[in-house]
């Protein structure tokens, strides 16, 4: 009997389009908005099997919620990748663990001209009232917030000398604040703010060598943000020796010669204010960060090794008994005259995807975070929510259900920083389709649940956009 969670990573074709969930009970009747998910789709092209967690054809899933009624639809993003995928059953451009379909001069030639894949699978940002999907990449792919359709393409890094931003931004009173990152001999990450309906201005760069830390994401207070500088990075070296072979990121990733650090820069001004040395560590995601005194607090999920990307081969996840990457979620303390960050586990792992009432708190001192835990396989298996004043755990969870990154969306007159319910897409193995649920952000009681019409692979993140969150749900 294969395992419930091997069903998160098996590719799902179908497309629907507009389709009435039943769901068992009704949603919040102030729910009145969208919530766009994105993830793997599709884990083949033509005869390849990809190898990789990040490599599949992204897919994205949406939900319209009104008067506590829940609409679905379903839509491979129409991509150059995916265009060339199923017109072709080739691989266009290199993914993280996968080669291009391409012989060794013209892998070359891409690598040294920076032509990276536009397969974007990581989350959604809007900007400028436009949705785009978004992954690692210079290409942001608009789509209509209603049909899912592709509309278009937007250079993520004109205004910025870079080659790719990240799929991970903030949002803080209208501004965009993002990293871009240039790869090569001297690689560099440039903080970037975006003001509505401008050009990215950039606002202080952090030069590494050729071996430089791996970024996904990053934290924001109300005066720094916090740049993690992990013991884990992609030796471009090292990978440009190995592109004759088909060699990829993934074959790149190993462990940094260089002290981990914090980088901790001003938003204001660009000042590089502190590298905070910090014990091996890295880093996927950010619940928060605030300044608390002459120290800021940094909250995040924290591995101990490159196995946090390299342990995320679908051969692995896919096994009857993984080897899973374990992260804590941890509190970080950097001090900003002197010293090294100190360290306190608030959850131990696996856990990932953590989120907090983003609108109202982030950047600032806050009660609660919400993350997805793993007792077992491959992927999460509760959602669990953190009481920092304890700090203690409520947890919420069904045998052979797989829930995903809890969203939190605030009540329409929230008297308390949970006042609201959270929105996690789920896997059901056991009725082998997935479900939307919607649980009490302050009790993890469930309010409602709607399955869908089908099965689809697990999700990575998701944005809710409504009238009682205008803004986004998490960084």
């Amino acid at each position: 009997m294969q395992p419930g969670w091997r069903l998160g990573f098996e590719t799902q074709r179908e497309e629907v389009r507009n389709v009435d969930l039943d769901a068992t009970a009704p949603f919040p009747e102030w729910l009145d908005g969208t919530l766009v998910c994105n993830g793997p789709g599709e884990f083949e092209v033509g005869d390849t099997a990809l190898t990789h967690w990040f490599d599949p054809l992204a897919m994205l899933r949406g939900f319209r919620f009104d008067d506590g009624a829940v609409r679905y639809t379903n839509r491979f993003v129409r991509s150059e990748d995916f265009r060339v995928a199923r017109e072709r059953g080739r691989i266009r451009r290199s993914l993280p663990g996968t080669p291009a379909d391409a012989g060794v001069i013209a892998r070359t030639y891409r690598a040294l001209t920076g032509a990276f894949q536009d397969n974007p699978s990581i989350g959604v940002v809007r900007l400028d009232g436009s949705l785009y999907a978004v992954t690692e990449s210079p290409v942001g792919i608009e789509i209509d917030p209603e049909t899912l359709e592709t509309l278009g393409r937007r250079d993520l890094t004109a205004g910025v000398d870079a080659d790719v931003t990240l799929g991970h931004t903030h949002v803080d009173d209208g501004t965009q604040w993002g990293l871009a990152a240039d790869f090569g001999r001297r690689s560099a990450y440039t903080l970037f703010r975006r003001d509505a309906g401008g050009s990215p201005t950039p606002v202080s760069r952090l030069v590494f060598g050729s071996h430089p830390p791996y970024v996904h994401a990053f934290a924001l207070t109300e005066r720094y943000a916090v740049v993690p500088a992990s013991t884990v990075g992609v030796d471009f070296g090292r990978l440009a020796r190995g592109l004759a072979r088909g060699a990829t990121f993934l074959d790149a990733m190993r462990p940094r010669d260089a002290e981990p650090a914090f980088h901790v820069l001003d938003r204001a001004t660009g000042e590089h204010v502190a590298a905070v040395p910090a014990d091996p560590f890295f880093v996927y995601h950010f619940a928060n960060a605030y300044e608390d005194g002459d120290e800021l607090v940094v909250d995040a999920v924290a591995f101990a090794d490159e196995s946090a990307v390299t342990g995320l081969t679908l051969s692995n996840l896919r096994s009857a008994d993984p080897d899973l990457p374990r992260g804590d979620f941890v509190r970080f303390r950097l001090p900003l005259d002197g010293g090294s960050a100190s360290r306190e586990r608030l959850l131990r792992g696996p856990v990932e995807f953590p989120t907090i009432n983003y609108g109202r708190r982030n950047g600032r001192p806050y009660r609660y975070a919400y993350l997805a835990a793993t007792d077992r396989g491959s992927l999460p298996t509760a959602v669990a929510k953190v009481d920092l004043d304890g700090p203690t755990t409520r947890t919420w969870s069904e045998p052979d259900l797989y829930p995903g990154e809890p969203l939190f969306v605030p009540g329409p007159a929230p008297s308390g920083e949970d006042d609201g319910v959270l929105l996690s897409l789920a896997l059901d193995a056991r009725a082998e389709r997935s479900v939307l649920l919607c649980l009490d952000a302050a009790t993890l009681a469930e309010r409602a649940r709607a399955p869908l019409p089908h099965r689809l692979p697990y999700a990575f993140h998701g944005q809710y956009y409504g009238s009682t969150d205008p803004g986004r749900s998490m960084a």
